[in-house]
């Protein structure tokens, strides 16, 4: 038997607006959407839908209808479930279809979008029960397997989804932690003896996400019989493949002309037409061996730029700042107890804000550039540190709590 744990990750943040020292202390509505803007989110999550959500969903819907075997996991945060349910609750109806047919898996992970396993423990916590909270109440179904933002992974990570009885885990199969061992396999994480570790493929993955559309690469184009030879190829060394990728990437970031659409509803079939290769959630992939062996990362690894560490958010001094300022704040904005502060103040802590900040040159600066909403980190970082000097505005002068 051979498998393919499929996993799409679904994501849009709440972007800050322009927002300039003047409007300190004058006016606290940090997301306003003005729809002509620069860093409307509405208009940002229209565009995103129209190019992606409904042809990706209608392709993968069709499949689980054409093929009762096809299955796939998907992660959605807290943060693009609000921005379906204002402008477009047809996407939300949509992955209830299909996750009522026991074919789709939802993932859980924080509510926002965050770091904050890395700041506040108990914040981070708090995120993760909240997204369970949505996640069931909406499709009716509790998260079995765990993705930290952006696969950011370490061992006292797998410790915590142990405890909290997570089936699995899932992050980056990166090379200097492997080693000469292959992520085509389930691991056990260091010290837990019931979570499964489940390791992306990244090389197959990247393909298809970052290279798919590259005519300099060697490889180009991709087409089906040359990526399932590469899919038995790799299956030599296990017999799992694991491929994890934004849902983004189909209509997105691989746009509609490149033919990525066409590549996966020709794979998918393809895949399935051959002796006991099969589709598996990622759950079901949990189930499918028993661990190979015992993976530690004493480091935390992350699926994003070529380090595949935190440096994508947090390397340089605007980052660290910012998100150290921020969690600062976060014991006064909740003695407030004012629900519109609190959201306010958690809608910061997602990541997609410090990677907007970063500084990194080369193909690593050019995919921080493609995703940011604003003209240049440090614009990002401006925007962003008023809105702190606000916020503080606000807790020591309408909730009387005074700075240390």
């Amino acid at each position: 038997m051979r498998a393919i744990c499929l996993y799409l990750h679904m994501h849009q943040p709440l972007r800050y607006r322009e927002y300039s020292i003047f409007d300190v202390a004058n006016d606290s509505n940090y997301f306003n959407d003005n729809y002509n803007s620069r860093t409307s989110n509405e208009r940002i999550f229209k565009k995103v839908a129209s190019k992606s959500y409904h042809p990706m969903l209608d392709l993968l819907e069709k499949n689980i209808q054409k093929y009762p075997s096809f299955k796939l996991s998907l992660s959605v945060t807290g943060t693009w479930i609000e921005q379906a349910v204002k402008w477009d609750p047809s996407l939300i109806e949509q992955i209830k279809r299909m996750v009522k047919t026991g074919n789709v898996e939802i993932i859980g992970e924080t509510y926002y979008h965050s770091l904050a396993f890395f700041y506040d423990k108990e914040e981070f916590e708090n995120q993760v029960d909240l997204h369970a909270k949505v996640i069931e109440g909406i499709f009716g179904v509790k998260p079995k397997v765990f993705r930290n933002t952006e696969l950011a992974y370490n061992d006292s990570l797998a410790l915590w989804a142990e405890q909290k009885g997570y089936k699995g885990i899932l992050a980056e199969g990166w090379d200097r932690v492997l080693g000469w061992r292959s992520p085509n396999y389930v691991y056990r994480p260091l010290g837990c003896k019931n979570t499964k570790l489940l390791l992306k493929n990244y090389r197959l993955s990247d393909d298809i996400a970052f290279r798919f559309s590259n005519r300099a690469w060697k490889e180009w184009p991709l087409t089906v019989p040359k990526y399932q030879n590469w899919l038995n190829m790799d299956c030599l060394r296990g017999n799992l493949i694991n491929l994890f990728m934004d849902f983004e990437t189909f209509g997105e970031h691989q746009w509609k002309d490149t033919g990525i659409f066409e590549f996966l509803d020709s794979l998918i079939p393809s895949w399935l037409s051959e002796y006991d290769n099969r589709f598996v959630t990622a759950s079901e992939a949990c189930d499918l061996m028993e661990p190979a062996a015992e993976i530690s990362m004493p480091e935390t690894v992350t699926w994003a730029d070529t380090e595949r560490d935190l440096s994508a958010w947090l390397s340089n001094s605007m980052q660290k700042s910012a998100m150290d300022q921020l969690f600062a704040l976060r014991d006064k904005v909740f003695e407030t107890k004012n629900d519109h502060l609190i959201e306010d103040w958690r809608h910061l802590t997602t990541s997609d804000h410090p990677y907007s900040m970063c500084t990194k040159y080369w193909n690593d600066g050019d995919v921080h550039a493609y995703f940011s909403a604003y003209a240049s980190p440090y614009e990002s970082f401006m925007y962003f540190m008023n809105i702190l000097r606000d916020l503080d505005y606000r807790l020591s002068r309408r909730y009387n709590i005074t700075k240390n």
